[in-house]
Protein backbone atom coordinates (compact mmCIF):
# COMPACT_ATOMS: atom_id res chain seq x y z
CA UNK A 1 0.00 0.00 0.00
CA UNK A 2 1.78 3.36 -0.61
CA UNK A 3 -0.01 6.41 1.07
CA UNK A 4 1.00 10.01 -0.83
CA UNK A 5 0.69 13.53 1.23
CA UNK A 6 1.10 16.60 -0.67
CA UNK A 7 1.03 19.93 0.47
CA UNK A 8 2.96 23.24 1.05
CA UNK A 9 5.18 24.21 3.75
CA UNK A 10 4.03 23.85 7.14
CA UNK A 11 0.72 22.23 6.57
CA UNK A 12 1.94 19.64 8.82
CA UNK A 13 2.54 16.61 6.64
CA UNK A 14 5.61 15.23 8.24
CA UNK A 15 3.65 15.27 11.24
CA UNK A 16 0.34 13.43 9.99
CA UNK A 17 2.93 10.76 7.72
CA UNK A 18 5.09 10.13 10.53
CA UNK A 19 1.89 9.02 12.67
CA UNK A 20 0.17 7.30 10.23
CA UNK A 21 3.11 4.86 9.28
CA UNK A 22 3.53 4.42 13.12
CA UNK A 23 -0.26 3.74 13.56
CA UNK A 24 -0.47 1.41 10.67
CA UNK A 25 2.76 -0.06 10.34
CA UNK A 26 3.99 1.41 7.24
CA UNK A 27 7.58 2.99 6.47
CA UNK A 28 7.50 7.14 6.59
CA UNK A 29 9.72 8.34 3.07
CA UNK A 30 10.42 11.62 3.98
CA UNK A 31 10.86 13.04 0.47
CA UNK A 32 11.04 16.54 1.92
CA UNK A 33 14.04 15.71 3.75
CA UNK A 34 15.99 14.49 0.79
CA UNK A 35 15.68 18.03 -1.12
CA UNK A 36 17.62 19.44 2.19
CA UNK A 37 19.52 16.95 2.39
CA UNK A 38 20.84 18.08 -0.81
CA UNK A 39 20.62 21.65 -0.11
CA UNK A 40 22.59 21.41 3.02
CA UNK A 41 25.50 19.27 1.48
CA UNK A 42 25.67 22.02 -1.60
CA UNK A 43 26.04 24.88 1.24
CA UNK A 44 28.58 23.17 2.95
CA UNK A 45 30.61 22.67 0.15
CA UNK A 46 29.98 26.87 -0.77
CA UNK A 47 28.00 25.52 -3.48
CA UNK A 48 25.49 28.05 -5.12
CA UNK A 49 21.62 26.35 -4.67
CA UNK A 50 20.91 27.95 -8.03
CA UNK A 51 23.97 26.51 -9.95
CA UNK A 52 22.08 23.63 -11.44
CA UNK A 53 25.30 21.92 -12.75
CA UNK A 54 26.94 21.89 -9.19
CA UNK A 55 23.71 21.06 -7.61
CA UNK A 56 22.78 17.78 -9.48
CA UNK A 57 26.58 16.15 -9.25
CA UNK A 58 25.70 16.91 -5.10
CA UNK A 59 22.27 15.07 -5.86
CA UNK A 60 23.87 12.01 -7.90
CA UNK A 61 26.33 11.78 -5.83
CA UNK A 62 24.72 12.31 -2.29
CA UNK A 63 24.03 8.66 -0.06
CA UNK A 64 21.27 9.87 2.04
CA UNK A 65 20.46 7.51 4.87
CA UNK A 66 17.13 6.91 7.37
CA UNK A 67 17.67 5.70 11.21
CA UNK A 68 15.94 6.24 13.83
CA UNK A 69 16.11 7.69 17.62
CA UNK A 70 14.34 8.19 20.94
CA UNK A 71 13.58 11.44 19.43
CA UNK A 72 12.26 10.04 16.07
CA UNK A 73 13.65 9.94 12.53
CA UNK A 74 17.38 10.96 11.54
CA UNK A 75 18.84 11.73 8.13
CA UNK A 76 22.65 11.13 7.28
CA UNK A 77 23.90 12.55 4.40
CA UNK A 78 27.46 10.94 2.67
CA UNK A 79 27.93 9.87 6.64
CA UNK A 80 27.26 13.01 8.44
CA UNK A 81 23.82 13.35 10.55
CA UNK A 82 22.42 16.07 8.88
CA UNK A 83 18.77 15.73 11.12
CA UNK A 84 19.19 18.98 12.47
CA UNK A 85 21.06 21.05 9.74
CA UNK A 86 18.32 20.76 7.19
CA UNK A 87 16.03 22.15 9.06
CA UNK A 88 17.66 25.60 9.56
CA UNK A 89 16.38 28.75 8.11
CA UNK A 90 19.59 28.80 5.53
CA UNK A 91 18.43 25.86 4.37
CA UNK A 92 14.36 27.07 4.61
CA UNK A 93 15.45 29.74 2.09
CA UNK A 94 17.57 27.69 -0.33
CA UNK A 95 15.76 24.44 -0.71
CA UNK A 96 12.94 26.08 -3.35
CA UNK A 97 15.75 26.53 -5.52
CA UNK A 98 17.83 23.14 -5.45
CA UNK A 99 14.62 21.11 -5.69
CA UNK A 100 13.13 23.09 -8.44
CA UNK A 101 16.50 21.48 -10.79
CA UNK A 102 15.32 19.12 -12.82
CA UNK A 103 17.80 16.82 -12.54
CA UNK A 104 18.27 16.72 -9.11
CA UNK A 105 14.19 16.03 -8.85
CA UNK A 106 15.24 13.07 -11.08
CA UNK A 107 17.84 12.24 -9.23
CA UNK A 108 15.25 11.95 -5.68
CA UNK A 109 12.57 10.47 -7.75
CA UNK A 110 14.61 7.41 -8.46
CA UNK A 111 15.47 7.14 -5.19
CA UNK A 112 11.96 7.50 -3.31
CA UNK A 113 10.76 4.56 -6.35
CA UNK A 114 13.26 2.00 -4.82
CA UNK A 115 11.58 2.50 -1.35
CA UNK A 116 7.76 2.32 -2.81
CA UNK A 117 8.53 -0.88 -4.49
CA UNK A 118 10.01 -2.46 -1.31
CA UNK A 119 6.28 -2.85 0.53
CA UNK A 120 4.06 -0.34 2.28
CA UNK A 121 5.29 3.45 2.16
CA UNK A 122 3.31 6.93 3.44
CA UNK A 123 5.49 9.56 1.45
CA UNK A 124 5.33 13.30 1.79
CA UNK A 125 6.08 16.23 -0.45
CA UNK A 126 4.70 18.13 -3.23
CA UNK A 127 4.87 15.70 -6.07
CA UNK A 128 4.17 12.41 -4.48
CA UNK A 129 0.86 11.84 -6.16
CA UNK A 130 1.42 13.73 -9.07
CA UNK A 131 4.76 12.42 -9.84
CA UNK A 132 6.55 10.26 -7.41
CA UNK A 133 4.00 7.70 -7.01
CA UNK A 134 1.09 8.74 -8.98
CA UNK A 135 -0.35 4.74 -8.73
CA UNK A 136 -1.15 5.52 -4.76
CA UNK A 137 -3.79 3.97 -3.44
CA UNK A 138 -4.76 6.92 -1.38
CA UNK A 139 -3.39 10.61 -2.25
CA UNK A 140 -4.32 13.81 0.06
CA UNK A 141 -3.48 16.88 -0.68
CA UNK A 142 -3.16 18.75 2.34
CA UNK A 143 -3.31 22.24 3.35
CA UNK A 144 -3.53 24.53 6.28
CA UNK A 145 -3.78 28.59 6.60
CA UNK A 146 -0.57 30.56 5.89
CA UNK A 147 -0.73 31.78 9.68
CA UNK A 148 -1.12 28.79 11.11
CA UNK A 149 1.69 27.08 8.97
CA UNK A 150 3.87 29.73 10.07
CA UNK A 151 2.53 29.71 13.79
CA UNK A 152 3.89 25.56 13.22
CA UNK A 153 7.46 26.14 12.42
CA UNK A 154 7.80 28.92 14.74
CA UNK A 155 7.36 26.89 17.66
CA UNK A 156 9.01 23.75 16.20
CA UNK A 157 11.90 25.85 16.10
CA UNK A 158 11.50 26.93 19.67
CA UNK A 159 11.40 23.43 20.48
CA UNK A 160 7.50 22.83 20.64
CA UNK A 161 5.20 21.16 19.08
CA UNK A 162 1.45 22.84 18.21
CA UNK A 163 0.23 19.16 17.73
CA UNK A 164 0.98 18.33 21.37
CA UNK A 165 0.06 21.79 22.79
CA UNK A 166 -2.65 23.92 20.97
CA UNK A 167 -2.13 26.96 22.92
CA UNK A 168 1.60 27.21 22.15
CA UNK A 169 3.20 30.69 20.98
CA UNK A 170 6.08 31.44 19.36
CA UNK A 171 8.00 35.08 18.84
CA UNK A 172 5.73 37.26 17.00
CA UNK A 173 8.48 38.80 14.74
CA UNK A 174 9.61 35.72 14.13
CA UNK A 175 5.99 34.27 12.92
CA UNK A 176 5.96 37.15 10.62
CA UNK A 177 9.68 36.38 9.09
CA UNK A 178 8.65 32.39 8.63
CA UNK A 179 5.24 33.63 7.11
CA UNK A 180 7.16 35.95 4.23
CA UNK A 181 9.04 33.11 3.55
CA UNK A 182 6.03 30.33 3.56
CA UNK A 183 5.12 32.76 0.91
CA UNK A 184 7.56 33.06 -1.22
CA UNK A 185 7.95 29.12 -1.05
CA UNK A 186 4.12 28.72 -2.19
CA UNK A 187 4.93 30.73 -4.97
CA UNK A 188 8.42 29.26 -6.40
CA UNK A 189 7.48 25.54 -5.55
CA UNK A 190 3.79 26.20 -7.28
CA UNK A 191 5.01 27.67 -10.52
CA UNK A 192 8.21 25.94 -11.46
CA UNK A 193 8.63 24.09 -14.71
CA UNK A 194 9.28 20.53 -13.44
CA UNK A 195 6.76 18.77 -10.81
CA UNK A 196 4.97 21.98 -9.57
CA UNK A 197 3.35 21.59 -6.25
CA UNK A 198 -0.64 21.10 -7.12
CA UNK A 199 -3.02 18.84 -6.42
CA UNK A 200 -3.25 15.37 -7.72
CA UNK A 201 -6.68 15.04 -10.25
CA UNK A 202 -7.77 12.52 -8.01
CA UNK A 203 -6.30 13.64 -4.28
CA UNK A 204 -8.74 14.62 -1.87
CA UNK A 205 -8.01 18.04 0.00
CA UNK A 206 -8.16 18.34 3.71
CA UNK A 207 -7.26 21.66 5.30
CA UNK A 208 -5.85 20.90 8.59
CA UNK A 209 -5.94 24.41 10.01
CA UNK A 210 -8.12 23.47 12.70
CA UNK A 211 -7.57 19.95 13.21
CA UNK A 212 -5.55 17.79 15.76
CA UNK A 213 -2.90 15.47 14.02
CA UNK A 214 -5.37 12.67 15.22
CA UNK A 215 -8.74 14.17 13.39
CA UNK A 216 -6.42 14.25 10.02
CA UNK A 217 -5.08 11.13 10.59
CA UNK A 218 -8.59 9.42 10.86
CA UNK A 219 -9.48 11.61 8.16
CA UNK A 220 -6.87 9.74 5.76
CA UNK A 221 -7.17 6.17 7.19
CA UNK A 222 -11.17 6.92 6.51
CA UNK A 223 -10.44 7.29 2.81
CA UNK A 224 -9.61 3.48 2.27
CA UNK A 225 -10.78 0.25 4.37
CA UNK A 226 -7.64 -1.74 4.59
CA UNK A 227 -5.89 1.69 5.42
CA UNK A 228 -8.34 2.25 8.39
CA UNK A 229 -8.06 -1.72 9.32
CA UNK A 230 -4.38 -1.15 10.24
CA UNK A 231 -5.09 1.97 12.10
CA UNK A 232 -4.37 0.72 15.68
CA UNK A 233 -4.95 -2.79 14.61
Amino acid sequence: MIVAIDGPAGSGKSTVARAIAKRCGLTYLDTGAMYRSVTAECLRQGIDPSDDEAATRVAQGIRIVFGTSPDGQTVSANGRDVTAEIRTPEVDRNVSAVSAIPAVREAMVAIQRTYGETGDVVAEGRDIGTVVFPQADVKVFLTADPKARALRRAVQREGGDVAKDANATADAEEVKKILEDLERRDQLDSTRKTAPLKPAEDSHHIDSSSMTVDQVVRAICALDPKLEERLDA
